[in-house]
């Protein structure tokens, strides 16, 4: 079906500003390591894929290392597909958003092993691949096969939010802004055209303070003409974020290794190495109740100070307990011993880091404890 333009928005103004934003991309266009040059030959599909999967909720410039790691390690699908998953969840830690991971080496094992290590060049069939939604389907099919296809990410939606001066505060607006976005997205340069709405946003139309004398679209905007730019996207008042307590059991071992356990597969940080701990609950732990999960009978000590961490959508505040103990031979369900110089090789996720780091600046006084 046809996409209809807007009441007063007439079709030659939708090719205006195809014109002018492409004609914009291709002067200012950022330069990505995950991004061909503008008007260049479609991209390569694992790359544009690896790229779109790290960046969901993630900053540019947090990505860039990671993805050139990735890449450097596994430089196309059939070899992520053979990696093992503690590994790859070794090389996305810090990223954050581990289901991600998961997904990303499960997706890789479909393409490389059901459709001989070819990627699906539609949406359709992009959608069905594990960790694939609406979004990074049509990214995509329009970066890496030139699929006309409708990509609206934070950027975009900002950016048609205040060129169609909608009102509607998001997240209600979503299936508006993709409707709108829609009927200016061209059939040729499909791809340019999405990553140059992608760059309007990061670069000009900013959350705060736009650049609107910069822009190339400023004469369409009905925002900026009504004045209420800045303002737009509407949002709906944020929710207070809960606050979940846990005590965590730093203990050093033999010549000073490390306690570590894996976490569950499925959940928060599944699969991910973890300290050892408490369950993670809304109230605080009273001693005589966290005394009851340690890992190994020790001579725990509360360290002072508190981890603090934040997740999507709630805090973390961690109270750490360390011992030291000459115990090698651990129970079967305490988990193993890692040795310091061995910390960057394990999947930790940035809160465990967190509170690795504290046990290490708060023992140094700590003994080992007689343990019989």
């Amino acid at each position: 079906m046809a996409s209809v333009a807007p009441s007063g928005f007439a079709a030659h103004t939708s090719a205006d500003i195809q014109v002018k934003l492409l004609g914009w991309y291709d002067r200012h266009a950022r330069r990505l390591p995950w991004r061909a040059p503008p008007g260049a030959a479609l991209q390569d599909p694992y790359r544009v894929w690896l790229s779109e999967i790290m960046l969901q909720q993630t900053t540019v410039a947090t990505v860039g290392p990671y993805y050139q790691g990735f890449l450097a390690r596994w430089p196309d699908v059939d070899a992520l597909a053979a990696a093992p998953l503690d590994q790859v969840l070794t090389a996305w830690a810090g990223l954050g958003y581990y289901a991600r991971a998961r997904n990303l080496h499960r997706c890789a094992q479909v393409v490389s092993e059901d459709l001989q290590g070819v990627f699906p060049d539609n949406e359709a069939d992009l959608l069905k691949l594990p960790g694939i939604g609406a979004y990074t389907a049509a990214a995509v099919a329009a970066i890496a096969f030139g699929r006309r296809a409708v990509v609206v990410d934070g950027n975009v939606e900002r950016v048609v939010a205040r060129l169609f001066a909608v009102e509607t505060p998001l997240p209600a607006a979503k299936a508006e802004l993709k409707a709108l976005t829609d009927t200016i997205t061209p059939g040729r340069r499909a791809g340019d055209f999405a990553q140059a709405m992608m760059d309007l946003g990061a670069t000009v139309c900013l959350p705060r303070q736009p650049k609107c004398l910069l822009c190339p679209l400023e004469t369409h905007c009905r925002g900026r003409a009504a004045g209420s730019a800045a303002d737009l996207p509407r949002r709906l008042p944020k929710k207070v974020k809960p606050t979940r307590h846990a005590v965590a059991f730093w203990l050093a071992g033999p010549e000073g290794a490390l306690l570590l356990r894996r976490r569950p597969e499925k959940g928060l940080l599944g699969g991910m190495m973890e300290v050892p701990s408490t369950d993670w609950r809304d109230s605080r732990w009273q001693e005589s109740e966290a005394v009851k999960a340690v890992p190994l009978a020790a001579d725990w000590q509360a360290l002072p100070g508190m981890v603090r961490h934040t997740f999507t959508h709630f805090h973390f505040e961690v109270t750490v307990w360390a011992a030291m103990t000459t115990r090698a031979r651990l129970p079967k369900t305490a988990g193993r011993w890692v040795a310091l110089d061995g910390l960057d090789g394990e999947a930790l996720p940035t809160v465990m880091r967190k509170i690795i780091d504290h046990g290490l600046k708060q023992t140094a006084d700590l003994r080992p404890a007689s343990d019989g």
